[in-house]
């Protein structure tokens, strides 16, 4: 999702600003209050941002709180795309 083929030299093209880590992570999102929520795996992730897998993202809504397996703290994330099975976020400031 992040790679782009440059057209001219058809090379691949990292447009993240940062490179990210594979894992493979549970994460538990939450949302409208901690009333609602779904459970994914982190693909992969970084200081700023993660790649979440779901069976299916119809649901996800666009701002989240995050949960990490392995982590104290929550963490506020939005969506930067969706694909059908995955999503990725950028985790906001606290």
């Amino acid at each position: 999702m992040a790679l782009v083929i440059e057209m001219n030299t058809r090379e691949q093209v990292e447009l993240r600003k940062e490179s990210r880590r594979r894992t493979l992570k549970g994460a538990k999102l939450s949302f409208y209050g901690g009333y609602c929520s779904f459970e994914g795996i982190v693909r992969n992730q970084s200081q700023n941002g993660a790649r979440l897998d779901f069976g299916d993202t119809t649901g996800v809504p666009s701002e989240f709180n995050l949960a990490i397996s392995g982590e104290a703290t929550k963490r506020t994330a939005r969506v930067c795309w969706y694909s059908p099975t995955s999503v990725g976020v950028r985790f906001l400031e606290q």
